[in-house]
């Protein structure tokens, strides 16, 4: 089965031409300020066109406040929003009601009992994105390069429709598929030559090894 792949992080045009000409099927804007991969709402807004119509693109939040929505959602036009904070699902149904948008919902991973969490948010969100859990120290809820085990996975039910996150890369993108059967990847410093700083030699380099996990054709891979 071939995945959707979401390339995180994006930060110039040329990085974002790129992941849609391998295939990308959602791109993702990162706007959380301690984040080197942050990016202000205006200058998303002018390289996400390049995208428009070939892949979704996605407004990544962390516990943002109405206003800072409202500015995204203005001048990116998001096709989804991704809520990687704190967000209740009281939340999380304010915010599809205020902006009409489809919402993926992160989740940090790091033993049974996380996966416990996404319950109450089962028919609210349109989609999970599981993550592993940042490590001590760090102030980024996401892009940490690490992995959490995804045999975790195995025993969720299949009808919990997810995007598998956390330090993948060109060499445990199979891995990763065949141990999770996961229906989405998200990727974003599995395929940078520094934090925050998309290289475009692996993100080809990361397609192929999705294409040749999944037997099927992901992009040009150009």
């Amino acid at each position: 089965m071939k995945p959707d792949v979401k390339i995180c992080g994006l930060k110039t045009s040329e990085a974002v031409e790129k992941a849609v000409s391998l295939g990308a099927t959602h791109i993702g804007f990162i706007f959380f300020e301690k984040s080197p991969r942050n990016i202000e709402p205006d200058v998303a807004g002018r390289i996400a066109e390049k995208a428009r119509g070939r892949a979704k693109i996605v407004a990544v939040t962390v516990d943002a406040d109405t206003d800072d929505l409202d500015d995204i959602v203005y001048l990116l036009k998001p096709d989804m929003l991704q809520l990687h904070g704190h967000e209740t699902p009281e939340q999380v149904l304010t915010v599809k009601a205020l902006y009409g948008l489809p919402v993926i919902k992160a989740f940090s991973i790091r033993e049974p009992g996380d996966l416990e969490r996404i319950d109450p948010y089962i028919g609210i969100v349109d989609r999970f994105l599981f993550d592993a859990k940042a490590p001590q120290g760090s102030e980024l809820p996401g892009g940490n390069g690490v992995t959490f085990d995804w045999r975790l996975l195995q025993n969720l039910d299949a009808d919990v429709d997810y995007m598998l996150s956390g330090g993948l890369h060109k060499d445990n993108v199979a891995q990763a598929l065949k141990e999770t059967g996961a229906r989405g990847l998200d990727v974003s410093s599995g395929v940078e030559s520094a934090p925050g700083v998309k290289d475009l030699a692996r993100m080809e380099e990361f397609f192929k090894s999705v294409q040749l996990a999944s037997g099927q054709t992901t992009g040009s891979a150009k």
